[in-house]
């Protein structure tokens, strides 16, 4: 119906600026040469009453003058009917050409089957559904079960060993710790979340921003990718800590996402797409921010990333040695020449510390993180990004250790 609405529309719309074009130019009464005519045969009459021409010479003008005035109306009426034809058929492309060109309109900048979305509307509505969405727990029972993870029997036998004996020692960080980390390599997120909260808790004033994080990334992949408000609050923490903080930033925008706010979402995610660091949640605003961005009604590219990313070295944890080596080895070793000689900031080095982790090459790994905590001292940021570099290149437990090698002459902040 739609549709139909439209077509009858525009149909009306173009009929009714191409009418003049299926109509033919009526020239009978103004050429100007049957004017003249008419004319001298009036001017015939007149010197009949002033005597100047005798009836006989009056009727010979008329005769003549006549026989031009058939001649001219026959060429006016022939001239008329030429250009019907070429006017029906130009009103016929023209017609055809708008509606096409309405369609292609429509189908870019409109969106079919939706309802009018005023803007004060839709603004209020994406608050309401802001504050009235669903809780961590509810979006947990409504979450899919995970896969199964396949796990030799006697590592499940240990880790239901651990889910017994964690329980009983309450301020146990080390044990919360590992609950929490082998849950979630089991695909339990919603326990290894709640065993990472009781880590926050015993933590205190300690925690740091890899805590909150993991938090965050259990509760959100326990509620089947929602950000739930329990995720805001911990996300709030984060930007409230650093305004810079890529996880919270991610999670707040997915959160305005969700939530019918894609113009909030992209200004939350560009500074990351567009910023050198190169982690598991700004490949996650890249894969999204553009069609935020398209839904809040922009055009954007999101810019490339520099180096070996996310992608590049978890494709490379799936393949043979060998093959990784031939993978991402020349990115890695074109990196680490770059930052010997010139420097760079700090996501670049944390590249080359998870790179050198990926390929096993622990050594270079560790002499690197050690150099990179020499060249950021003092800088929070920086070191939040490489101890998380150096935590999945196996390197850190997840704090800065003290510096003891010196640092590169190219480093830069």
């Amino acid at each position: 119906m739609f549709w139909i609405i439209c077509f009858v529309m525009a149909l009306g719309v173009v009929t009714t600026l191409l009418a003049p074009l299926l109509r033919p130019a009526d020239r009978g009464e103004d050429h100007p040469q049957i004017a003249i005519y008419k004319g001298q045969l009036e001017e015939v009459d007149r010197d009949i009453e002033r005597g100047v021409l005798n009836p006989a010479e009056a009727e010979r003008a008329r005769v003549e003058i006549s026989r031009r005035l058939l001649a001219v109306s026959r060429t006016a009426t022939t001239d008329r009917a030429a250009p019907i034809w070429a006017n029906r058929a130009m009103a016929a492309g023209v017609t055809g050409f708008l509606l096409i060109a309405a369609l292609l309109t429509y189908r870019s900048l409109g969106a079919p089957g939706e309802p009018d979305q005023p803007l004060a509307a839709r603004m209020a509505q994406a608050q309401d559904m802001r504050e009235n969405r669903p809780d961590q727990a509810a979006l947990e029972a409504a979450a899919p079960p995970p896969p199964a993870v396949e796990a030799p029997a006697e590592y499940l036998q240990m880790i239901a060993q651990l889910r017994q004996t964690v329980p009983t020692r309450p301020d146990d960080l080390q044990g919360w710790t590992l609950l929490a980390l082998h849950e979630a390599r089991l695909g339990n997120y919603a326990d290894a979340a709640q065993a990472q909260a009781r880590v926050v808790d015993l933590k205190g004033d300690t925690v740091v921003s890899a805590d909150l994080e993991r938090q965050a990334d259990l509760l959100v992949a326990a509620a089947g990718g929602i950000v739930s408000p329990q995720v805001e609050a911990i996300a709030m923490r984060l930007v409230e800590q650093d305004p810079g903080q890529i996880a919270g930033r991610y999670y707040l925008g997915a959160l305005f996402a969700q939530t019918g706010r894609p113009d909030v979402a992209f200004r939350y995610w560009r500074p990351l797409v567009e910023g050198d660091a190169s982690t598991f949640h700004t490949e996650l605003a890249r894969a999204q921010i553009e069609d935020a961005a398209v839904r809040a009604g922009m055009t954007y590219t999101a810019p490339a990333v520099r180096g070996p990313g996310v992608d590049d070295i978890a494709a490379a944890q799936d393949m043979a040695p060998e093959d990784r080596q031939a993978m991402i080895g020349g990115m890695v070793n074109q990196l680490a020449d770059r930052l010997a000689q010139q420097g760079g900031p700090a996501s670049d080095w944390a590249r080359l510390i998870s790179a050198y982790g990926v390929l096993g090459e622990t050594q270079a790994a560790s002499e690197v993180w050690a150099e990179a905590q020499l060249s950021f001292a003092g800088d929070t940021i920086a070191l939040q990004l490489l101890t998380t570099a150096a935590q999945s290149a196996g390197v850190s437990d997840g704090a800065a250790a003290p510096a003891t090698a010196p640092a590169p002459a190219g480093a830069t902040e």
